[in-house]
């Protein structure tokens, strides 16, 4: 049945909508994890709801994801995505296969990696070489792969090499690139999450404060 109500919504209240959910899994997630107590979970929800941001920046470099990201060096725009469920992982419905994500570098914690989401948990993997048997990605794990069809696995730095990592290592979602001022735009993603990313967009992305970080 067509809900003719959702057709028309205004940007505007996509993004509070959208903000809503954000801070209320941001501070529930902030009380799971002990960093804040009981008592101020809701004054930490207002916090992120009125003042904070969805998104940050983070200064991506090499080119495994080329041509979706072309720059040796490029500012991109990440959409935070704190967990949503009981047990701290991120909810799958925040991500899709085709995503574009940042996740932590399963060879040094201390680093982080921009991957293309191929397989989440329960999903089946089928090698292009016939010599591997296809397999299915395990519950809370995922499959992540460089979009760089030039580089060999071990140069791609992915799954192919590292294998599935756990899906709350995801830290977000790319969603906007910047080179330069002459070579900027959106990240080519899923599009399941399209219409919250181009609201989050409309009120977050700030092209100035990704020129500085480019030029730093």
């Amino acid at each position: 049945m067509m809900r003719w109500d959702r057709l028309f919504v205004p940007t505007k209240y996509i993004y509070a909508r959208t903000k809503l959910v954000y801070a209320a899994a941001l501070s529930t997630q902030k009380r799971l994890a002990g960093e804040i107590a009981d008592g101020d979970t809701l004054v930490t929800f207002w916090k992120h709801f009125i003042k904070g941001k969805m998104t940050y920046l983070y200064r991506n470099e090499g080119q495994e994801m080329a041509p979706t990201i072309p720059g040796k060096v490029e500012t991109l725009l990440i959409r935070n995505l704190p967990c949503l469920d009981h047990e701290y992982r991120i909810n799958y419905k925040q991500v899709s296969v085709g995503d574009v994500v940042l996740l932590k570098n399963p060879l040094d914690s201390d680093k982080f990696l921009v991957r293309r989401l191929a397989a989440v948990g329960g999903q089946e993997m089928v090698s292009t070489d016939e010599k591997d048997e296809p397999f299915v990605v395990e519950d809370d794990q995922c499959w992540v792969l460089s979009d760089n069809q030039e580089l060999k696995a071990k140069e791609a730095k992915d799954s192919r090499m590292f294998g599935p990592v756990p899906v709350m290592d995801i830290m977000g979602r790319v969603i906007y690139r910047f080179q330069s001022m002459k070579d900027h735009g959106l990240v080519e993603n899923s599009n399941c999450n399209s219409k919250e990313d181009t609201a989050v967009l409309n009120f977050e992305l700030e092209l100035n404060e990704m020129q500085k970080i480019s030029e730093a």
